[in-house]
């Protein structure tokens, strides 16, 4: 690896760049594990946002420096530790080491990417969207009320300098799936900073302390109302152009999950699991709703709703599958904590629901399954398809929590390798909670039940498509609205998931990789086990994958095959 001084040398630019990093008890001063406390330590400075996520609380209530001068300086700082990471002499380094080293280039060179190559920060508003989410102060109890509330008050008054930020670096006109992101994301946050952020620290008893929250939450509403507005300004001369083309998609496969397959070829990899999948979904069909076509058994199957609401029905969802888990010992769950299961704040409604997990630096911790109820503006009748039947919503609580997320978290947060309990990668992630819900079925859940079948096939189904319109959008000229189609006629969605979709594939190119991920998971999974006890070696299997926290797949299949493994997808 590289020598003392190039590590040094590094460091005293990121210096100059601004981005002074804090001390730490667990630093180390030498040699290449120096070099990588150093880099997370100048990222954590550089992204408070990030660093607080990730349990670093030192960095409570600061936002990043979003001018033009402080973009540069991150582009900088990324580039030298690119740079010096790469010119590492590696002789003397440990496997493990060498493993980390190629992590670590690959994050960089995904985060140059979007930054210096894609130009994020001037194109997309969602760039921005996770470091203006308040909810880690609300919802996570890593400190008591009144200093989480002090916590927030200092988040709340940075606020309106990165909403100002945020309106100089955005070029114009933007296109339309942009707007609507921009207005969910940062409009949906008025409400929620007026009503629901103060009710959440009510029971703090300095009345001094409840007196700056609500000043400074409603000059955070105040700028994000005025951002929202200025976004529904866009509107009128919003854009219909959105894609980034075909050289500039497969850079941005290449840099941040480390997949090289020319798209031809990626595409039909990714039509023949939408094949393979309807082709299930027919047989189920056969069973479940003999006679009928594919589109009238779906909405046979979605029409069987949960008893209750739906967020009571996936906490109820929980206890089944965390037993089901265990009782076929398909993975090994680290730790006691809990996954809560909560509605999702209003501007997290883009997509029907995600998890929050805790960083690797808080302990103990629950993570928290959110749900989004129907927009209230659709019709009656698409908030009624809307909401997913049993089995559909069982295998989102299988996606999010057992065993997905929630397990992965709690593996990848226990990690040895600090850097990568921090980073984990689009497609380790989403694959392998992507993954998990083929394999729950496979291993018995549902009991060969054609319903329960459905249901993990109606998820499979809407992330092909996701796959083949990200693909289409970017790169073969595909409109929204035939992607639209896509979600409704391939893969059998309700016409309001199909329409979020569509928009989303816009402003997240990446959403294939829950597909893209899942395959490679599936094929290293055939591959490893091949020599290691066939099915009888799923849980071994499972818990090498999560060993490693969350690099791009590829380079986990180089560390448990061996540098001739082969392609990671074929």
């Amino acid at each position: 690896m590289r020598p003392r001084s190039a590590a040094l040398a590094w460091l005293t630019l990121a210096l100059a760049a601004g981005c002074r990093p804090a001390p730490h008890p667990a630093s180390r001063d030498d040699g290449w594990d120096g070099f990588v406390d150093r880099f997370l330590e100048a990222h954590f400075a550089a992204n408070p946002g990030f660093a607080v996520y990730q349990g670093r609380h030192e960095s409570d209530g600061k936002l990043p420096d979003w001018s033009e001068p402080g973009l540069a300086r991150e582009v900088a700082r990324l580039r030298a530790a690119h740079d010096s990471a790469i010119a590492w002499d590696t002789t003397g380094l440990d496997a493990p080491r060498r493993l980390q080293r190629r992590y670590l280039i690959a994050v960089l060179e995904g985060q140059l990417f979007w930054l210096d190559e894609a130009k994020w920060p001037w194109k997309n508003p969602a760039w921005y969207a996770d470091n203006l989410d308040p909810n880690v102060y609300i919802a996570r109890p890593y400190a008591e009320p009144s200093v989480r509330a002090r916590a927030l008050t200092l988040w709340a008054r940075a606020v309106p300098r990165a909403a100002e930020q945020i309106k100089a670096n955005l070029r114009l006109p933007l296109p339309k799936p942009y707007v609507a992101i921009g207005r969910i994301r940062f409009g949906g946050l008025v409400g929620f900073l007026r009503n629901d952020a103060p009710k959440a620290f009510a029971e703090v008893a300095d009345s001094g302390v409840r007196a700056s929250l609500d000043s400074a939450l409603e000059g955070a509403a105040e700028a994000m109302q005025q951002l929202d507005s200025w976004f529904a300004s866009q509107q009128k001369t919003a854009v219909d152009s959105f894609a980034m083309g075909p050289d500039l998609f497969a850079r941005m496969l290449r840099a941040t999950d480390r997949v090289d397959v020319p798209l031809d070829r990626l595409e039909a990899i990714g039509r023949a699991d939408l094949e393979r999948n309807l082709a299930a979904l027919k047989e189920a069909c056969a069973a479940f709703a003999p006679g009928q076509a594919l589109r009238a058994c779906a909405g046979k199957a979605n029409a069987l709703k949960p008893s209750g609401p739906t967020v009571d029905a996936a906490r109820l969802q929980l206890d089944s599958l965390a037993a089901f888990v265990r009782t076929k010992d398909l993975v090994t769950v680290p730790g006691t904590e809990k996954a809560e299961v909560r509605e999702s704040p209003p501007y997290q409604r883009w997509n029907f629901a995600y998890i929050d997990p805790p960083g690797p630096y808080d302990k103990g911790l629950p993570s928290v399954y959110y749900v989004a109820p129907p927009d209230p503006s659709w019709s009656k009748q698409e908030r009624h398809d809307y909401l997913p039947g049993r089995a559909n919503l069982e295998f989102t609580s299988v996606h999010e929590v057992w065993p997905g997320h929630f397990v992965q978290f709690l593996h990848s947060n226990r990690s040895a390798d600090k850097f990568g309990a921090v980073f984990v990668t689009y497609a380790f992630a989403e694959g392998w909670a992507h993954y998990t819900e083929e394999m729950m079925w496979e291993a018995g859940l549902g009991n060969g039940s054609p319903e329960v079948h459905i249901g993990q096939l109606q998820n499979a189904l809407l992330r092909d498509a996701r796959y083949l319109s990200a693909i289409g959008m970017h790169t073969r000229g595909m409109t929204q609205a035939e992607s639209e189609r896509l979600f409704r006629d391939d893969a059998l969605q309700d016409a309001a998931t199909a329409r979020q979709q569509a928009t989303r594939g816009a402003f997240d190119p990446e959403y294939l990789n829950y597909t893209l991920g899942k395959l490679m998971i599936r094929q290293l999974r055939a591959d490893w086990t091949t020599s290691h006890g066939g099915r009888a070696g799923w849980k071994a299997f499972h818990d090498q994958f999560l060993s490693y926290g969350g690099p791009p797949v590829p380079l986990v299949r180089e560390a448990m095959l061996g540098p001739s493994a082969g392609a990671a997808l074929r």
